[in-house]
């Protein structure tokens, strides 16, 4: 592949020598590549129309969603109210994965955390057993 582009820049580079490129539409002006760069051409007047009325698809939404949670989060000392924002920002992921169509990935930090609950919970169940005491629910 690398041939290729070289052959291809050094077609480029002797075009514009020779002048070629001077008087190309365009020439000067800034490329259009706003929000819809990888959007298919067949989508972009409905695109323009939706945000133009202040809509905006489900996904960026959530990601809104999950970028104003994240602020709150690192604002909030209280535990109860974390444990609350952590369970809003899981809920929107899962629904993030499943706008998508894919397997559900978690951040990491949510990862530590279910398996931190997780290996608390066993620890307690174990300690109930050898107690003769019911675990923590």
């Amino acid at each position: 592949m690398r041939l290729l582009d070289a052959l291809v820049e050094q077609r480029i580079a002797a075009a514009a020598a020779r002048g070629e490129l001077n008087d190309l539409p365009g020439t000067g002006v800034a490329p259009g590549l706003g929000d819809d760069a990888q959007v298919p051409q067949e989508v972009h007047a409905a695109n323009r129309i939706l945000k133009n009325a202040g809509f905006a698809p489900p996904a960026v939404e959530q990601l809104r969603a999950l970028s104003d949670l994240q602020d709150e989060l690192n604002a909030v000392s209280d535990r109860a109210t974390r444990c609350r924002l952590h369970a809003r920002m899981l809920a929107l992921h899962m629904a993030l994965e499943s706008l998508r169509g894919g397997p559900l990935v978690l951040p990491r930090e949510y990862c530590r955390r279910i398996a931190e609950r997780l290996s608390e919970r066993a620890a307690g169940d174990a300690a109930g057993a050898l107690s003769g005491e019911p675990g923590p629910q």
